[in-house]
């Protein structure tokens, strides 16, 4: 007999997930916003590769929640939704960022984000039958002013990592990291702070 998770719940799954409670990712507005983000990511891909930039600038903003002023972002780029994704003016974002945006993700000001990096915001159940039932639901992810996040980094759900930061290449953040500190490894722990 399946388990009725949502008994005396009348929200839709997407209600569910923006609501950062657990839900089913079958949501057909779900979907649909999914494969527009997609689909504008590609026109944004091929626009930046012809050196359309105004046309690829303005294909981003359509995407993404808030793209500040004098943000790069060099693709490919891979979302789940992009409308829940905001990256503070000046930031560089390098090739192959994948943000796996259900719940928000917040970038600041003036960071540096290397190629291949992974923002990831949804979690699934530990135990194997709700996991097995398709249940999810995410914690946000906040990248402070200034922040450098080397090649190959993974931000796990729920992380906050603090201004001025770096986080060495290959690191997987698991907690958070304060400002003003370099913290390196998997998984990712403060080796010394930083001074001006």
């Amino acid at each position: 007999m399946a388990v009725d998770y949502f008994a005396g719940d009348d929200r839709t799954n997407r209600e569910r997930m923006l609501a950062g409670d657990l839900y089913i990712a079958d949501d057909p507005d779900s979907a649909r916003i999914a494969q527009r983000a997609a689909a504008l990511l590609e026109d944004y891909r091929v626009a930046c590769a012809a050196g359309r930039f105004e046309e690829a600038r303005r294909l981003l903003a359509e995407v993404l929640g808030e793209v500040g002023e004098g943000v790069v972002v060099r693709p490919p780029l891979f979302v789940d939704y992009g409308e829940n994704i905001r990256i503070g003016a000046r930031t560089f974002v390098n090739f192959n960022l994948t943000a796996l945006d259900v719940a928000a993700i917040t970038i600041g000001e003036d960071c540096q984000i290397g190629p291949g990096v992974q923002l990831l915001t949804p979690t699934h159940p530990v135990e194997p039958g709700p996991r097995r039932d398709k249940l999810e639901a995410a914690r946000p992810i906040v990248i402070g002013d200034n922040v450098w996040l080397g090649g190959g980094v993974v931000v796990c759900p729920g992380v906050t990592i603090g201004d001025n930061s770096v986080i060495g290449a290959g690191a997987v953040v698991t907690r958070d990291i304060p400002a003003n500190v370099v913290a390196v490894g998997n998984p990712a722990r403060v080796v010394r702070e930083i001074g001006e």
